[in-house]
């Protein structure tokens, strides 16, 4: 009885809306599983779903590290995870695949190609707080607008 592998794709945005087609465009893949939300953790419904769905012999394809995790601990522990379970793991965008193989090479290049994901969530953090302090000290309020707009109440 031959077993049949599958090629399935783990895809992420960090909010509904974004476009989702560029990532594994051209892939041929069995199985598709889609995230709309934040990769800061690995708390993600479908990423879940597409771990326990993976099996010996398959490969989960994805369009670049940071898609998967978006902190080297996380990005770690997923791969990890996927390889001791005898899955392999295609990152597209870095040319890299992972497959258990004790490759010191590979193992460097995830470490720093994750550090790299994490330095640069860390930079858009810093930048979108500046800009937040920028706008508070020009008297830019946030939050929701008042549902009463007060000069046509007076």
């Amino acid at each position: 009885m031959a077993l049949n592998f599958q090629n399935v794709g783990y895809i992420r945005a960090s909010s509904s809306g974004q476009n989702l087609d560029r990532q594994l465009d051209g892939i041929e893949l069995d199985e598709i599983f889609k995230d709309e939300i934040s990769g800061k953790d690995k708390n993600r419904p479908n990423l879940k779903r597409c771990i326990k769905h993976c099996r010996k012999g398959d490969i989960l394809h994805i369009h670049s590290m940071d898609r998967l995790a978006r902190n080297l601990k996380d990005l770690l522990e997923i791969v990890e995870d996927l390889i001791g379970q005898g899955t392999s793991v295609k990152f597209h965008k870095e040319n890299l695949t992972f497959n258990g193989q004790n490759d010191p090479m590979s193992k460097l290049m995830l470490q720093v190609m994750g550090a790299v994901a994490e330095f640069e969530r860390s930079l858009i953090l810093d930048r979108q707080k500046e800009g937040i302090n920028k706008a508070l000290q020009k008297g830019v309020k946030f939050g929701p607008k008042p549902a009463v707009d007060n000069e046509k109440l007076q």
